[in-house]
């Protein structure tokens, strides 16, 4: 029995460090991202983190978008855009990892055979 309760215990010990080893990735971070055609645009990600769950916004061309599906695991990242363009729902996939006041992150479209865009979000401090 107490070998039991040392075990829980130990595994609670370990799960909440694990939580609290978690990127830092409140707030306001901006990115230069290639669009169609080549041109860069400017994208802003809002993001708060609880736990494991990601929550925020990503503001671009198509305005304030909330995202979904977000959890943030030691310094990786990932979530979901999804928005409605000419009649036609979106979904963008982002993964990203976070070093500092960096992350670095990737984003695809769903279903699209076209490779993931590659970019560097900064922290607006």
């Amino acid at each position: 029995m107490k070998l039991r309760v040392v075990f829980l215990t130990a595994v609670l010990v370990l799960a909440g460090s694990a939580l609290a080893w978690a990127a830092n990735v409140d707030g306001k971070w901006v990115a230069q991202v290639a669009g169609q055609g080549g041109q860069t645009r400017e994208v802003t990600f809002n993001f708060k983190a609880e736990g494991n769950k990601l929550t925020g916004t990503v503001s671009g061309r198509q305005g304030d978008t909330p995202i979904s599906d977000g959890t943030i695991k030691g310094d990786d990242i990932s979530f979901t855009q999804t928005f409605e363009a000419q009649g036609n729902t979106i979904k963008v996939i982002y993964t990203g990892k976070v070093s500092g006041d960096e992350i670095k992150m990737t984003r695809k479209r769903d279903g699209s055979d076209q490779p993931p865009a590659e970019f560097t979000a900064k922290r607006v401090k």
